[in-house]
């Protein structure tokens, strides 16, 4: 179990230090407030093995990338077809 600072979480999970707030606030994330030099001090505590096996849940989708002759293609049809409407405003005005 480890302490961090909620700044020092953010950090490392890279989110804003308001979204690390909001997240002890709703209670997703174990904290613990601490009274430091007459301040409440506010300490995130992450387990280890628990967020290396939420990261071994992640799995990458099996997507498969588009072709760029396939994409161009795509494209093309799209540019044409914005083309056809560009010349009917034209006509229009």
């Amino acid at each position: 179990m480890e302490k961090l600072t909620i700044k020092a979480y953010a950090k490392r999970h890279k989110i804003s230090i308001f979204t690390a707030m909001k997240r002890v606030r709703e209670g997703s994330v174990r904290s613990e407030t601490v009274l430091e030099e007459g301040k409440e001090v506010i300490y995130v505590l992450e387990d280890t093995e628990e967020a290396e096996k939420q990261e071994s849940r992640i799995t990458t989708p099996d997507q498969t990338p588009i072709s760029l002759e396939s994409e161009i293609e795509q494209l093309k049809k799209e540019v044409a077809a914005l083309r056809k409407e560009l010349e009917a405003l034209k006509k229009k005005l």
